[in-house]
């Protein structure tokens, strides 16, 4: 039987992250519900338990809670924020209010010699965020580590293997996180590794074999790397039964529909319809200003589209898209679980409820840079793997307010200065996640020659991320700054004024809507 990790999901929005890193260091795992009972889970034989973080408090009379039997079983487990809290409170330490959210980077200090912290120096650099934290661990527990703000950063009982951590060592803040997690899965758990992203491919090409059957589906192609990943897989799993549509929303950047087409029928040949439909989704966007109504507005139209072209085509039972798990997790809670809503992307929470297609999404549990390593696999070339992530609902997210053609038009020729720019470094472009301009819903007083304007502001948005859970902004040369502002300014008519978003993801999303 294949060793398998199992993470209990409590509600956080790094839960598929924790699942990110532990397959990088090649331990398959998979994600179950926090109430799933230890009977199900023990068939699998798993070799760990890892217990997310969440919103709730186990102070509260409702929260969250895991089948103790899991907890008699023997197995190593692994407990980060609320899940370490979860393990004192229900062992017989004692948790309490902090006092005050901590919320940032912190440094540790380890305390004990201990096979979570092997190899590793004695103060790291950690991600803090929690509002509770342990003040008494369970009897049998050695206090690990602490930080200024936090005596109890780290516990542990050696003899049953099982540790808890207040700190996020999955996000790229907490410098040696990784290495916490390895030291963990193979230190403590006794894993042996080995699983793969072509372990991946050949699980996901048997399950969309097995959902379609002999049936037909369509893929929703945007010419970005999930969708064009997607419909990779989709090709390999059933041929010529798989059609890819490209839907020209009147949302896209400058050139892009051409673009998409000329690459998609010439250099990676796939079964294509291009469909232009900006005009339905223009009129269906006036006067809309709310973000949430524009994705759900957006989506909607999305599959009218599909329903209209599956028609054409004859009996499609399937809708295949490139939906990843940080569109999820912002969207709902991806397991039945306590996750904050943050926002609806357009092909998950934007979707309605009378589909007609059953969903085929391959890559729902996967991250960006697995998305990559995944297109590498299936031969994809770099001109595809290489682009930034674009939204699936367009420039319309990036128009604070209402979408015109003439806002639109703005935005188009904005973000045009921003990519060409970034184009010619290209060393810095490689570095950089997403790159763009945001119209913003606002005017200012400026000097041109000798008259006076009143016109509109853009905000580039430049950031830096792994896995566009966490992002940073990118400290780009003012030079190159100056130059896009220049460009922007003389070049697009009606904008007098640039500015520069230095915000990162969280509290921000890297999106503006």
């Amino acid at each position: 039987m294949r060793e398998t990790v199992f993470i209990l999901d409590f509600g956080s929005q790094y839960t598929q992250l924790i699942a990110r890193r532990v397959r990088h260091l090649g331990v398959y795992c998979e994600i179950a519900p926090h109430e799933t009972p230890w009977a199900e889970l023990s068939v699998h034989q798993p070799r760990a338990l890892v217990l997310t973080g969440g919103p709730s408090s186990v102070m509260e009379a409702d929260a969250p809670r895991l089948d103790e039997a899991a907890l008699a079983a023997g197995v190593p487990v692994l407990g980060i924020c609320y899940g370490m809290q979860l393990l004192a409170d229900g062992l017989g330490g004692r948790v309490a209010g902090a006092g005050g959210r901590e919320y940032g980077p912190a440094v540790l200090e380890v305390d004990v010699e201990t096979p979570l912290f092997d190899r590793l120096p004695g103060a790291l650099r950690v991600w803090m965020s929690h509002g509770d934290q342990v003040v008494e661990p369970p009897p049998g527990f050695q206090v690990l580590a602490h930080t200024a703000n936090c005596a109890v950063a780290a516990m542990g009982h050696p003899g049953r293997r099982i540790y808890g951590v207040q700190f996020h060592p999955e996000v790229v803040h907490t410098l040696r996180g990784t290495e916490i997690l390895r030291n963990f899965l193979f230190g403590v758990a006794g894993c042996k590794g080995g699983w793969s992203m072509a372990d991946f491919i050949e699980e996901a090409v048997s399950r969309i074999r097995e959902q379609v059957g002999a049936g037909r589906a369509i893929i929703g192609l945007s010419g970005g790397v999930d969708s064009a990943v997607t419909a990779a897989l989709m090709d390999r799993a059933i041929g010529e039964r798989a059609v890819s549509i490209f839907v020209d929303n009147g949302l896209l950047r400058q050139g892009e529909r051409e673009d998409v087409r000329r690459f998609f029928r010439k250099k990676y040949p796939l079964n294509l319809r291009v469909v232009d439909a900006s005009e339905q989704f223009l009129e269906a966007l006036r006067g809309v200003t709310d973000p949430e109504e524009k994705r759900l507005t957006i989506g909607r139209l999305f599959v009218e589209v599909f329903r209209e072209e599956a028609g054409r085509l004859g009996e499609v039972g399937f809708l295949a898209q490139g939906t990843l798990y940080p569109d999820v997790i912002e969207s709902r809670a991806a397991h039945g679980g306590p996750t904050a809503h943050i926002k609806s992307h357009h092909n998950v929470g934007g979707l309605p409820g009378d589909l007609d297609f059953e969903l085929v999404e391959p890559l729902r549990n996967l991250f960006k840079d697995e998305v990559r390593e995944l297109g590498r696999e299936l031969g994809l070339p770099g001109e595809i793997l290489s682009r930034q992530p674009f939204p699936g609902p367009g420039l319309a997210v990036r128009i604070i307010g209402e979408v015109t053609p003439e806002r639109l038009g703005v935005l188009r020729r904005a973000d045009l200065c921003v990519q060409e720019e970034l184009e010619k470094q290209r060393s810095l472009y490689e570095e950089v996640w997403q790159s763009f301009a945001v119209l913003l819903p606002v005017k200012t007083v400026g000097v041109m020659g000798d008259g006076r304007t009143y016109a509109n502001v853009v905000a580039l948005r430049i950031v830096s991320s792994t896995d566009g859970m966490t992002s940073d902004w990118v400290r780009v040369p003012y030079e190159i700054l100056g130059r896009i502002s220049n460009r922007i300014i003389n070049e697009v008519h009606g904008v007098n004024r640039v500015v520069y978003d230095i915000s990162p993801k969280p509290p921000s999303t890297i999106e503006w809507e």
